[in-house]
């Protein structure tokens, strides 16, 4: 169990490097990975009754300790995210799949991937982990609704049929994770050292089947959509900074602010388009997989040096006040 665990610490560190590798082999030999297209609901279950498990009454208790913080975190990022996509579908005149695809990518709540670069770049995790919580206890409300009323243009949308697979792929895995770990106490924390294993083996599940199964779609508009996914992300952790430093929060809740606004659960993303729209609508989801988790990466490093050279600075100045 311990040799487990310790190759799910490095695979879960690792995470960005092993969904690139799939999702190029995947587009180089698609007939290896379409297969899994059926099961991405139940690889993101699997993925969020794992979250169930990893969460504790005292992440919710947060929220009351905080409640502004954490609001101001949650409705930036179902108004920063969301509106962002719908402005960069109308400005590069995305065709109407991609467009709910993208649309779809910004109303989703905040993914679990955004605690970990969080933690990286030495942020308020506590902050991060409830934010993303809160926002997926939500999900089922919030998404249906912001799909619906800024992608009903391109394609029908259903909100029931949305808010009834949220409840299924994210509700009720996180409810069981969340009974099983009350249930059985201290004795899950050995199965919660493999989560990262489960986590990144589902979210690689995801993005290969979404890829494989739209190799055509994403050579001929690859390079417009990317660049797309690219913007949404990066504008995100940008307008969230900013945020966080307007607002005149801790270094380290700007850097909770940025990375939980600009990082989506595409999974979820993926799931929902690949089920309620069509494969095509899922490609975004699957790139922003990709690309949010180098991205977040380079800005996890960035932030944590900021940190340290602030320090330095500190303790430069304290040095001369002395000598």
């Amino acid at each position: 169990m311990n040799a487990l665990a310790r190759l799910s610490q490095i695979v879960g560190n690792t995470f960005g490097i092993w969904v690139i590798i799939f999702a190029i082999l995947s587009f180089i030999a698609p007939d290896g990975f379409t297969w899994i297209a059926p099961y991405i609901s139940l690889l993101l279950g699997i993925i969020m009754f794992g979250m169930g498990l990893t969460l504790k009454p005292a992440d919710f208790i947060r929220v009351l300790k905080a409640p502004k913080l954490v609001l101001i975190v949650v409705l930036a990022q179902y108004t920063i995210m969301p509106l962002l996509a719908l402005g960069l579908a109308v400005l590069f005149q995305l065709p109407p799949e991609l467009a709910v695809g993208v649309i779809l990518v910004g109303c989703t709540p905040g993914g679990t991937s955004s605690n970990v670069m969080t933690f990286l770049a030495k942020g308020n995790t506590a902050l991060s982990v409830t934010a993303t919580a809160v926002s997926t206890v939500l999900a089922p409300i919030l998404t249906p609704a912001l799909t619906l009323l800024l992608a009903s243009t391109w394609l029908p949308v259903s909100f029931m049929d949305l808010f009834v697979s949220i409840i299924q792929i994210v509700l009720v895995p996180i409810a069981l994770g969340l009974i099983a770990r009350t249930l059985l106490g201290d004795q899950v924390e050995k199965g919660i050292a493999v989560l990262p294993l489960v986590s990144v083996v589902g979210i690689v599940g995801v993005v290969a089947a979404v890829v494989s199964n739209n190799t055509e779609a994403i050579m001929q508009s690859g390079l417009l959509i990317f660049g797309v996914v690219m913007l949404h992300n990066v504008l995100g952790y940008v307008i969230g900074f900013v945020l966080g430093k307007v607002l005149r929060f801790d270094l380290a809740d700007q850097k909770a602010v940025s990375i939980e606004v600009g990082m989506q659960n595409s999974g979820l993303a993926a799931a929902l388009s690949a089920a309620h729209f069509s494969p095509l609508s899922a490609v975004p989801a699957a790139l922003f997989s990709v690309w949010h988790n180098i991205s977040g990466s380079v800005v996890a490093t960035w932030m944590s040096k900021q940190r340290e050279d602030k320090e330095n600075e500190k303790a430069v100045s304290s040095s001369k006040v002395h000598i």
